[in-house]
């Protein structure tokens, strides 16, 4: 089997196929950390954005191991796609507490599920979903390691200048109705695990990208495009995708009882300003910009991560490369834009 390294990265991804066999390939490290982990891996709410490379990832890594993905699976190619990887699929509402306690007892739990876009207009299904449902799964498994997929959308706004908030920084959201359910969420683990006894880790993941996806993908479209660029969110955090689903899988060694937390992405503040300038060089392309960048952003510290993992084997420059080639030649999107420009947390 390909090992992923610095070796195996392509000039560019041909298409989708060619993209997800790439985002999946295993590490040595997260082999060798899958090899040593008791038990099967349930992947809860695997139908998004990030789901599916997930599970094929773990199915990769560690190809002896039941690797089961549940959602309600409204398009069953998603399904189909999983089982052709050899990941076992489970059809399940996971507002359902009485179809979610039939749920196989599988000790190690990556959850995923959530509700970001479409959030205003509909906020009383954002909170089902980023509370109600968090609340029902940790009664249920109480005996499992779980990997809680959270957001750095929980903490305040930090200056630009700071290297982002740590861990240690409370988590108090500036705005909107989705950044508190997600402290909701994370608040639902934590309760419930100290009453079972079970060990939970919050992943605080700040912006995950691939080709058709992302905060790059949102910039290099509007470089290629020739629409303005707005500064007042100037700064970010980014990690490939392929980066941040291998650390998710490596932290189910890293639950504790009370909860532990990882914030997870990119080491670097990036400008976004910066970002446009260089897919402009590029794509031969004048960035067009509107706004000026606030001196506060979300943005996250990850010494820690790096501290537990190195480095993210996918850097900045290479990722803008793929990006700007992927985009110029008018590949696929997910059509989910990021929305990273609001800060007033309206999504």
């Amino acid at each position: 089997m390909t090992i992923l390294s610095k070796d195996t990265f392509p000039l560019a991804f041909e298409d989708e196929i060619a993209l997800e066999d790439f985002m999946t390939l295993p590490s040595q490290a997260l082999i060798d950390d899958l090899a040593r982990l008791e038990g099967d891996i349930m992947i809860l709410g695997v139908g998004g954005k990030m789901g599916p490379t997930l599970a094929r990832l773990a199915k990769r890594a560690a190809p002896d191991k039941r690797v089961i993905g549940v959602a309600r699976f409204t398009d069953p190619a998603v399904a189909d796609k999983l089982q052709s990887w050899g990941v076992e699929t489970i059809t399940c509402d996971l507002l359902d507490e009485a179809a979610v306690s039939e749920l196989p007892q599988i000790p190690n739990i990556i959850f995923m599920a959530g509700r970001k876009f479409g959030t205003t207009g509909s906020e009383e299904l954002t909170w089902a979903m980023n509370v109600e449902v968090p609340a029902i799964v940790a009664k249920t498994f109480t005996n499992s390691r779980v990997v809680v997929f959270s957001t750095g959308c929980v903490y305040p706004f930090v200056s630009i200048t700071s290297g982002g908030a740590s861990e240690d920084t409370p988590p108090l959201p500036p705005a909107g109705e989705y950044a508190y359910s997600c402290l909701g969420r994370e608040r639902m683990f934590d309760y419930f695990s100290r009453q079972n006894g079970n060990s939970v880790l919050m992943y605080r993941l700040n912006y995950a990208i691939d080709m058709r996806y992302g905060v790059l993908y949102d910039i290099a479209s509007k470089v290629w495009n020739e629409e303005a660029i707005d500064l007042g969110m100037g700064h970010v955090n980014v990690i490939w995708q392929g980066d941040a689903i291998s650390q998710a899988l490596r932290c189910l060694h890293l639950c504790e009882n009370p909860a532990s937390v990882l914030n997870v992405s990119g080491a670097e503040t990036l400008e976004v300003k910066s970002l446009a300038e260089a897919f402009g060089s590029v794509m031969g392309k004048k960035p067009q910009f509107t706004g000026t960048p606030a001196p506060m952003a979300w943005l996250s510290n990850t010494e820690k991560a790096v501290g537990l993992f190195g480095l993210a084997v996918v850097d900045t420059d290479t990722m803008i490369g793929w990006v700007a080639d992927w985009v110029t030649r008018g590949q696929a999107s997910l059509g989910k834009p990021t929305h990273y420009e609001a800060r007033d947390g309206s999504y």
